[in-house]
C-alpha cells in the first residue's frame, strides 16, 4: 500500500472547463507528494541507481485570456529508484511568477497567444510580457535539477534529492536562458543559449560541472528569430537561424505572427565549444523548421546532425475549431506539421550540404543513451504523438546504422511522455538499458511510472509503478546518474 511521507496542497483558483488542454489527460493538480512503497506491476530492476524527472505545464490560477498549455506552471514530477526501490516526488517549481501570483491569488501574466496590455505587469522571455513559467524543458546538471521556459527566462534549480528549491540561476544572463540547453556527461558541463527582441537577437554560452558560467558568446542574427533547441558534438556546438519567425512588419506595429518564409535557406551555425562570433562556420540547408534535435556527432569532415524535420512548418488550422484555436491546435499536432526524423551532413572542409529523411513516419521529442551524446551513436527513440494533439501514444526505436526500427503503443488512452534512457549498471552495449517514462491512464483514471527494457521495446513495459495520484500531461524530461548526482551533496558551490 502507498505511503505518503508528506502532502502539501497549493492554493488555486482554477476552474472547470471545456478547454482541451485543462481537461482529460491534461488536468492540472495542485497536490505535492513524498510517497514510497507505491503498487509495484512486475519488478522494479536492481541494476539502475538514479532520477527520473519530467517537468509539466500545470497551470494553478484561471488564465487572463485564452490558455495555451505552453503558459503552465512548471510541476516537476521525480522518480528515485535505487536498490531495487522506487520513490515519488513533485513539486511546483517555485518561480519569482509563481510566487507573484500566489500572493496575488490570480494570474498577472497573460498567455502566448495574447496581447501584451493584457498582462497586469512586466514579464520575462523574449516577448517581454510573458511569464517565466520554466515549465519546459528540465536537465541534470551539477547534482541539481535545472527547469527551463522555451521562450528564455531565468531558469531554477532545486535539489535532486529532495526537491528543495534552490532558486534561480545566479549566472543567468540579462536575457536569460531557453529550453533545451544540453549536459555534456563526460565533461559535466551545460551548454546553453538563448535569444530576443534586440540585437544581436542570440547568444550562446557554457556553463561547468560547478555550474559556473565560463564562456559567453554573441552568435549574430539578421533580426529576432523563434529557436528552439541547439546541439553538440565534441568539440562544437549546432545553432540554427531557420525561416520560421516573427513576421517583420507585424512586429513594427507590437504584433507577433509567426510566418514561414519558404524561399529562404535554413541555415545552421557551427561553433566551436569556446568560440567566438568571428569562428561561426554559417551553412545552408533546406527550408524548414526543427523543433528539437536527436544528437550530433563529428565524422572525418563532416559534422553529422539528426533531428526533426518539418515538412509544413505552418501548418492550416485543424478543423472544427475556431481559426485562433485551430491555428495552435495545429502549430503543436506533430501529424500538421509533418514532422519526421531527419540527417543533416555538414562538410567543415567544403561546406557541402547532405540532408535526408530517415523515417516515413511523424514523429518527434526523441532520446538515446546520453553517455554517447556528441559522438556517433546507433540507437534513438523517438515518441509517437496522437494525431491532432498533443498526446503522446507511443515509441519507435531506430537503429540508426540499419533503418531497422521496433514500436511499442501505450494502450488504449494511455498516453506518455518524452521517455529518456536509462543505461543499466556495467552495461555491455549502447542500448542495454532501459526506457522510463510516466503514463496517464484515462481509462483507469490513474497515473504510472513505466520501464522498458531498450533492447526489446516491443515486449512492453517490464515495470509500471502505479503513483499516489493521476498527473497532468507535460513536455520534457530527463534522467539523472545517481552516483554523479551524489558527489555533488556537499553543494560545494
Amino acid at each position: 500500500m502507498t505511503k505518503i511521507l508528506w502532502q502539501n496542497e497549493i492554493k488555486h483558483t482554477l476552474k472547470n472547463t471545456n478547454h482541451p488542454y485543462l481537461r482529460g489527460p491534461w488536468t492540472p493538480n495542485f497536490v505535492e507528494l513524498d510517497a514510497c512503497d507505491m503498487e509495484v506491476i512486475g519488478e522494479i530492476p536492481h541494476d539502475i541507481d538514479g532520477i527520473y524527472v519530467r517537468n509539466t505545464e500545470n497551470p494553478v490560477h484561471e488564465p487572463i485570456g485564452f490558455y495555451h498549455p505552453f503558459d503552465g506552471d512548471s510541476m516537476l514530477h521525480t522518480m528515485t529508484f535505487k536498490d531495487g526501490t522506487a520513490r515519488y516526488r513533485n513539486r511546483f517549481v517555485r518561480t519569482k511568477a509563481f510566487n507573484a501570483e500566489q500572493e496575488a491569488g490570480e494570474s498577472l501574466w497573460a498567455g502566448i497567444l495574447n496581447t501584451p496590455d493584457m498582462s497586469k505587469r512586466s514579464g520575462w522571455g523574449e516577448q517581454g510580457y510573458n511569464k517565466d513559467a520554466s515549465s519546459t524543458d528540465v536537465v541534470v546538471h551539477a547534482g541539481g535539477l535545472l527547469s527551463t521556459f522555451w521562450q528564455c527566462g531565468e531558469g531554477y534549480r532545486l535539489d535532486a534529492n529532495t526537491m528543495d528549491q534552490q532558486g534561480a540561476l545566479s549566472w543567468a544572463p540579462i536575457d536569460g536562458i531557453s529550453a533545451h540547453c544540453k549536459v555534456d556527461e563526460r565533461t559535466g558541463e551545460l551548454l546553453f543559449f538563448n535569444y530576443s527582441q534586440h540585437a544581436p537577437y542570440y547568444h550562446y554560452g557554457v556553463a561547468d560541472k560547478y555550474n559556473r558560467l565560463i564562456h559567453y558568446t554573441a552568435i549574430p542574427l539578421p533580426g529576432p528569430r523563434m529557436p528552439h533547441d541547439m546541439a553538440f558534438t565534441e568539440h562544437y556546438s549546432i545553432h540554427n537561424d531557420f525561416p520560421l519567425f516573427w513576421d517583420p512588419e507585424l512586429l513594427k506595429h507590437g504584433q507577433r505572427q509567426l510566418k514561414f518564409f519558404q524561399d529562404m535557406p535554413s541555415r545552421f551555425a557551427i561553433i566551436p565549444r569556446y568560440g567566438d562570433a568571428s569562428e561561426v562556420r554559417w551553412f545552408e540547408a533546406e527550408a524548414t523548421h526543427v523543433w528539437h534535435w536527436m544528437n550530433a556527432y563529428e565524422e572525418g569532415d563532416e559534422i553529422i546532425l539528426e533531428g526533426y524535420y518539418q515538412g509544413n512548418p505552418d501548418p492550416l488550422p485543424l478543423a472544427g475549431y475556431p481559426p485562433e484555436a485551430g491555428k495552435f491546435l495545429a502549430n503543436i499536432d506533430s501529424h500538421s506539421f509533418q514532422s519526421k526524423l531527419h540527417r543533416w551532413h555538414f562538410n567543415l572542409k567544403t561546406g557541402a550540404v547532405k540532408e535526408y529523411d530517415l523515417d516515413d513516419r511523424y514523429l518527434e521529442f526523441g532520446t538515446f543513451n546520453q553517455t554517447y551524446a556528441g559522438r556517433k551513436t546507433r540507437y534513438g527513440y523517438s515518441s509517437i504523438l496522437k494525431p491532432g494533439w498533443f498526446l503522446f501514444s507511443g515509441i519507435v526505436k531506430h537503429d540508426l546504422e540499419t533503418g531497422q526500427t521496433w514500436q511499442m503503443l501505450y494502450g488504449d488512452q494511455r498516453y506518455g511522455g518524452e521517455a529518456p534512457f536509462i543505461p543499466r549498471k556495467n552495461a555491455t552495449s549502447e542500448d542495454d538499458g532501459y526506457l522510463v517514462t510516466f503514463v496517464t491512464d484515462m481509462k483507469e483514471d490513474r497515473s504510472e511510472c513505466i520501464l522498458i527494457d531498450a533492447m526489446d521495446v516491443e515486449s512492453g513495459p517490464i515495470c509500471r509503478i502505479i503513483l499516489p495520484h493521476r498527473i497532468c500531461s507535460g513536455t520534457h524530461a530527463a534522467w539523472g546518474d545517481g552516483p554523479t548526482i551524489r558527489q555533488y551533496d556537499s553543494n560545494i558551490w
